[in-house]
């Protein structure tokens, strides 16, 4: 193997290394978990066994201005629940 074969390999192996440890050092940066999951309750349980597009289609039956369990002002996009609130 060439000089120049090595060098290049060895450049490679190099910058591999050091993107694998920027990742690893971004990933462990990441905050923590800071929204709520989906309750397990008998007003959630049903949606457990949905796809997220059909199941998030009854959250403003509950989650209004006017409904049951109203958001808060500063509550982000109401449109996409599950996106931030997980079914775990």
């Amino acid at each position: 193997m060439s000089t120049e074969k090595k060098k290049s390999n060895l450049f490679i192996n190099i910058a591999f290394i050091v993107t694998s440890v920027a990742i690893l050092a971004f990933l462990l940066e990441a905050p923590e978990k800071t929204t709520t999951s989906l309750p397990h309750n008998d007003d959630h349980n049903r949606f457990f066994d949905m796809k997220k597009k059909d199941a998030e289609k009854f959250c403003a039956d509950c989650h209004t201005p006017e409904g049951v369990y109203p958001l808060p002002e500063e509550h982000p996009p109401k449109y996409r629940c599950l996106f931030c609130h997980r079914r775990d």
